[in-house]
């Protein structure tokens, strides 16, 4: 996927999370380790990491697939990193994913803890 899709799909997707009463903490953080798509808070206090994901064809698998363990591994250690970065308590954190699938209008899916700190 081009850097240009894809940046338009994590807009829609910072939209789409925005509407569900999440606030931006940060976009496209990167580190040395990873990358995070964005990083928001959810009402209840949550910091959530989101990873970002489009598949127009499951020629490969769907875009929730593609998020292997290796892609897993380098988001919680790039999540520790940004923590480790903060001067406030850790705070209680979750890795959410949303994908989209088929077409550019396709509808995101959305799935809350999606993956545990252990990668």
């Amino acid at each position: 996927m081009s850097n240009q899709l894809g940046a338009a799909y994590e807009a829609r997707a910072l939209q789409y999370l925005r509407r569900q009463r999440l606030t931006l903490v940060a976009c496209n953080y990167r580190c040395r380790r990873g990358e995070i798509d964005l990083i928001m808070r959810d009402p209840d206090g949550v910091l959530v990491f989101v990873e970002v994901r489009a598949r127009r064809k499951h020629d490969f698998g769907g875009a929730l697939e593609s998020v292997t363990t290796r892609k897993r591994q380098r988001l919680v250690a790039a999540a520790e990193h940004y923590l480790a970065t903060q001067t406030a308590a850790w705070p209680a954190c979750r890795f959410d994913v949303i994908a989209f699938d088929g077409p550019p209008d396709a509808a995101p899916q959305w799935v809350r803890n999606a993956f545990d700190g252990s990668g």
